[in-house]
C-alpha cells in the first residue's frame, strides 16, 4: 500500500466521522425518542428515518457494493428507499426506533472501517470505453457517502427549521470573517466559451460531468445575492399583490398558498420578524433573502427589471478567469474551502451579511457564490451532454425532464465536502424550506 493511497484512506474515516458526529448532533444528541420519531411537516420524513436511511445507504454501497461483504441488514432495505416511500408516508412505517437505529448505524460504520483497510483504491478508473466506472477509484464510492451523509444533515436541518418547540441548535460561532461590501451591484462577465462541468474530480457526481465547452453572450450578474432589505423593497412596492411580476404557474402557487413574504416571516408593527429554528428575530437586512421559492425569485427579478441567471451563466461567474482561460473549482482556485472564504458547515445557522467572504470571490469579482444560499437558476434539470447515469440511475437521471430547477452554490447548511462550482442541486419551483435565495442577471445594454 503506497503512502498516497494511506493519506487517501486517512481522509475518508475522518470524512466518514465528521459526517456521523453531525448526524447524531441533529438527532441523538438533542432530541428525545418522541421528536425524533413524529413527523414535523409533512414535507419532510421523520428524522429517525433520515439517520437509519444513512446507515443503510452507507451499508449497501460501502459494505456490499465496495467491499463484497455480506448484507448486515437486508430486511431494512424497503424501509429506507427513499422512491418506495414518500416522505409524507414514511411515518407510517415500522421503523427503527432511535437507539436502534444508533447500534445499526454503530455497527455499520465499525464493519465500513475493517472493510476500508483492505480495498484497493489505486483500481483503474475505467478499464475500458464499454466498461462501467471503477466504484473504489480514487474512493469515489466513499466520496458519494460522505457527501449523502452531509445533504440529509442539511435536510434535516430543514425539518429543524420546520419543527415547533423550544430551540435545540446552538450555532458554532459568530461570524468574524471580512466584510467587504460590493463596490458595484453588477459584474459584466464577457462573452466568449468556457469550460462547464466536472472533468477528474473525483468527488463529482454523474449529473456534473462530462467537461464541456459553453459559449456565452456578455451579460451582467448581481456582485452579490439579494437580500432581505432589497426583498422587502419588492414587497413594499406591492410585489406579492401585482400579477405583471409573475409567471401563470407562480401567481397560481401564491394565490393557492396565500403567500405574501419568505417563508418564515412575519409581520412586527411596521417591519418584519422570521422565525429562525425555534426563535422568533428582526430580519437582518443584510444577510441574502433565504426561504424563498424559484417562483418569488423571478417575480422579484422581473420587477427588478432582470432575470435570474441561466445555470451556465451562473458556473461561468463562478469558475471562469478571463486571464487563465481556465474555469476553477471554486470561486477562489482550486483550494478547499475555509471559513474566509465561505460560510458553510452549519458555522452559523443562517447566512452571512453581503459583502463577507471577500477573500472567496470569483476571479471576474462576484462574491458569495458558494454557501450562505442556494440560488436557483432559470435552468431546468437535465443532464449534460454524454451524460452517464453512475453509481446508480435514481440519483440524478429519474429527474431530468420533470420540471426541477436548477439550483446552485450551496447553502450555509451545506457541508464543504458536498459542494463546488460543478455541484448541481435542484428541486420543485414551490419548495421553500430549503435554504434558498438567488441573485440576478441581465442582458448588457446597447452600446
Amino acid at each position: 500500500m503506497n503512502h498516497e493511497q494511506d493519506i487517501s484512506k486517512e481522509r475518508i474515516a475522518a470524512e466518514l466521522d465528521h459526517g456521523r458526529r453531525r448526524s447524531n448532533g441533529l438527532t441523538l444528541d438533542v432530541l428525545d425518542e418522541e421528536e425524533l420519531l413524529a413527523q414535523h411537516s409533512p414535507l419532510m420524513s421523520p428524522l429517525v428515518w433520515d439517520l437509519a436511511h444513512i446507515g443503510n445507504y452507507e451499508e449497501q454501497w460501502l459494505l456490499r457494493a465496495a467491499a463484497g461483504r455480506e448484507a448486515l441488514r437486508p430486511d431494512i432495505d424497503h424501509l429506507y428507499d427513499a422512491f418506495e416511500n414518500p416522505r409524507a408516508e414514511r411515518i407510517s412505517l415500522p421503523l427503527l426506533r432511535p437507539q436502534e437505529a444508533r447500534d445499526y448505524n454503530d455497527r455499520v460504520r465499525r464493519e465500513v472501517l475493517d472493510a476500508l483497510d483492505t480495498v484497493d483504491l489505486t483500481v483503474p478508473a475505467q478499464r475500458g470505453p464499454d466498461e462501467p466506472p471503477s466504484l473504489l477509484a480514487a474512493g469515489r464510492v466513499y466520496h458519494l457517502v460522505i457527501q449523502h451523509e452531509h445533504q440529509h444533515d442539511e435536510t434535516m436541518l430543514a425539518t429543524h427549521q420546520l419543527r415547533r418547540g423550544a430551540p435545540v441548535l446552538l450555532e458554532e460561532l459568530a461570524d468574524v470573517t471580512a466584510l467587504r461590501p460590493p463596490a458595484d451591484p453588477e459584474v459584466l462577465v464577457p462573452a466568449g466559451p468556457f469550460t462547464m462541468g466536472a472533468a477528474d474530480d473525483p468527488w463529482a457526481y454523474d449529473n456534473e460531468r462530462s467537461a464541456h465547452t459553453v459559449d456565452l453572450p456578455a451579460y451582467l450578474i448581481d456582485t452579490a445575492p439579494v437580500t432581505n432589505a432589497a426583498y422587502r423593497a419588492f414587497m413594499d412596492d406591492g410585489g406579492y399583490r401585482t400579477r405583471r411580476w409573475w409567471s401563470r404557474e407562480g401567481w397560481e402557487w401564491k394565490e393557492k398558498r396565500g403567500a405574501f413574504a419568505p417563508a418564515f416571516w412575519e409581520r412586527e408593527g411596521q417591519g418584519w420578524s422570521r422565525r429562525r429554528f425555534g426563535r422568533r428575530e428582526v430580519v437582518p437586512p443584510d444577510e441574502p433573502v433565504q426561504h424563498v421559492n424559484f417562483h418569488e425569485a423571478q417575480a422579484y427579478a422581473k420587477w427588478a427589471g432582470k432575470r435570474l441567471p441561466t445555470e451556465a451563466e451562473w458556473e461561468k461567474a463562478a469558475r471562469f478567469d478571463p486571464v487563465t482561460g481556465r474555469s476553477h473549482r471554486y470561486p477562489w482556485g482550486d483550494d478547499e474551502p475555509t471559513a474566509r472564504h465561505a460560510n458553510l458547515g452549519q458555522r452559523r445557522l443562517g447566512p452571512s451579511p453581503a459583502g463577507h467572504h471577500p477573500d472567496g470571490a470569483s476571479p471576474l469579482g462576484v462574491q458569495q457564490l458558494i454557501g450562505d444560499v442556494w440560488e436557483w437558476t432559470s435552468t431546468t434539470f437535465d443532464g449534460y451532454p454524454g451524460f452517464r447515469a453512475f453509481p446508480y440511475r435514481d440519483y440524478s437521471e429519474v429527474f431530468f425532464g420533470s420540471g426541477y430547477k436548477v439550483l446552485r452554490g450551496g447553502s450555509w447548511a451545506t457541508h464543504p465536502t458536498a459542494v463546488r462550482s460543478t455541484f448541481r442541486n435542484w428541486d420543485l419551483p414551490i419548495r421553500r424550506q430549503i435554504f434558498s435565495g438567488f441573485r440576478c442577471a441581465r442582458h448588457p445594454e446597447p452600446a
